[in-house]
């Protein structure tokens, strides 16, 4: 077995495999089945080999690629993408995310422009940026996103911006100032789990601390959108979820994404339970009578799914 370099991007088990509470691989027989309902179509298209060479010729990223997303095909065959800047690197080991964990390349300073460039040649009106997450930046990132943001506003007002960001652990007054300089459409903070799983399923990140992020955002910006993410199939239950959503509505969240955990590969956390549809539905009502302005449920519902037309729907009953 190769040593331990930090360099290398790692994925799968050499990922996981220095985490502090480790996944214990599930035998095949003892997997559970997925259901019927859950249908993810095949790369053909040609539209996404297309975008594919396009994102490669600008030296740009997508989470759809590197976290390995259910909707692939469908968003690229409908030429969108949610861009993933600041490399394809990420200092945590989340179990449930296929983004590899390594010591982080130096920013370019060239990727907003060639964000921009790339936007330009898509013909989008519609934006998501991501990042993984930059703990060895000094504001975690929050400058490179402003740095993209304007660089998108430079082609026209028109196009509108959401922003997928990390929590910024230990420096979320600076990078909501940093933010400041090119504020987006849409800002969009996941708390992917509820908090009994937080050091299996998200080592590294602080339940309260994520919550806090989104109401301060709130709070400084009052007429930016907020919103979040949660993924069932994790170990959670019912009631648990029920208690995450009340807490992001106590923290002002408007929006919210709901959607089944999928497992990336055997290194990564099981699947406890797949979802029924009609649960997800419920779901949804239950949010909508919790006072969130929209809410995205169901089994292949990832937090940028549709993002242009949850935003539209948003926009269109406030």
């Amino acid at each position: 077995m190769c040593s331990y370099d930090p360099n290398r991007k790692a994925l799968g088990r050499e990922k996981l495999a220095r985490i502090p509470i480790k996944v214990e691989e599930v035998p095949l027989e003892q997997k559970l089945k997925k259901p019927e309902w859950i249908k993810i179509k095949l790369p053909s298209s040609h539209n996404v080999k297309n975008l594919q060479a396009l994102l490669r010729e600008n030296s740009l990223v997508t989470v759809c690629e590197q976290a390995s997303c259910p909707n692939l095909t469908e968003c690229f065959d409908r030429g969108i993408a949610t861009f993933m800047i600041m490399g394809d690197k990420c200092t945590r080991r989340c179990t449930f995310c296929d983004v590899g964990h390594g010591r982080p390349d130096p920013l370019s300073p060239e990727e907003p422009k060639n964000l921009a460039e790339t936007v330009r040649r898509m013909g989008l009106r519609f934006v998501v940026i991501t990042s993984v997450d930059r703990d060895d930046l000094r504001d975690g990132g929050s400058a490179h996103f402003s740095a993209c943001i304007q660089a998108i506003r430079d082609l026209g007002s028109s196009i509108q911006v959401e922003i997928l960001v990390p929590d910024f652990r230990g420096r979320m007054e600076k990078a909501l100032q940093a933010l400041s300089q090119s504020l987006p459409d849409i800002f969009n903070h996941n708390v992917e789990t509820v908090p009994r799983l937080y050091k299996a399923v998200r080592p590294g990140a602080d339940y309260a601390w994520s919550l806090r992020l989104l109401q301060l955002f709130k709070q400084k910006y009052p007429g930016i959108p907020t919103k979040s993410g949660i993924m069932v199939g994790l170990g959670e239950t019912d009631e648990e979820l029920f208690a995450v959503m009340e807490d992001l509505r106590a923290h002002q969240v408007d929006m919210l994404t709901v959607g089944q955990y999928l497992q990336p590969s055997s290194y990564h956390a099981p699947v406890k339970r797949y979802v029924h549809p009609e649960q997800f539905i419920a779901y949804a009502e239950l949010g909508k009578k919790m006072g969130f302005s929209h809410v995205a449920s169901g089994p292949l519902v990832r937090s940028s799914y549709h993002a242009d037309q949850q935003a539209h729907w948003v926009a269109t009953e406030t």
